[in-house]
Parts: C-alpha cells; structure tokens; sequence
C-alpha cells in the first residue's frame, strides 16, 4: 500500500485508454487547427481545407479519425456535411493543451498571467462555407 497519497483514486483501465486514444488523435498539428476550428463554428471539409492549408482529401481523413474517437460530429445537409466540435470538454482540452504549449519555454514557477495570449472562442466569426 502506498502511504504517500492515501487518497488516490487511479483511472481504470478502460478510462486510461480511451484518454490515451484521445491524445494520439490530438498529436497532429492538422487536427489541432481542424479542431480550433471547429470550436469557433460549424465548417465544411472545403472550408477547413482552406483554412488549415491542407487539401480537402487530408481533411476528410482526419475527420473521420477524429469522429471515431468522438471529438467532432458531422450533419448532412444534401450533399454536405458540416463538422463541429463534439462538445465543450473538447474546447477545456484544447484549450489547455495550448495554453501548456505557451507556458513550455516560460518559468513554471511564475505567478503570471498569459492568458491574453490564448485565442478564444469569440475571436473568429462563426464560419460556415
């Protein structure tokens, strides 16, 4: 038993993967810009095609891999489906991995405040092409 953190509660095995499976979908710089994206709004792949710099085939692919793991959702409409982010723990999540990017080359231990160096959710116009 360890007497150091007596009240310790460890994921179980189910939790932990299914965590590690959503940090290997978000190891690719592309589908971190897809998803900021699409926490700003609902976007087609044309759309987000353009705004990543990446064609639109690239884009399909990551969706798909990020729908699997459940970070995105789509909507048909005709012949078009419109992403967004699945729900606002992607937002928490991404938005902390940025924010800990920020901070990787800074003292940990300062008592300062970069937050206005985060973009946010009301920074760009709600995009729908």
């Amino acid at each position: 038993m360890h007497d150091g953190l007596p009240d310790l509660s460890m994921p179980d095995d189910e939790q932990a993967d299914l965590a590690a499976e959503t940090f290997r979908m978000l190891a690719d710089t592309t589908r971190i810009k897809l998803l900021w994206a699409l926490l700003q709004g609902e976007s087609s792949v044309t759309c987000l095609a353009e705004l990543a710099g990446v064609s639109p085939t690239s884009v399909s692919q990551h969706l798909a891999k990020l729908r699997l793991a459940g970070l995105v959702r789509g909507r048909r409409e005709g012949t078009f489906v419109y992403y967004t982010a699945a729900d606002t723990h992607v937002h928490a999540l991404l938005a902390e991995a940025l924010f800990h990017a920020d901070h990787t080359d800074q003292d940990l231990g300062a008592e300062t405040d970069h937050q206005h160096r985060m973009p946010t959710r009301r920074q760009a116009p709600r995009q729908r092409h």
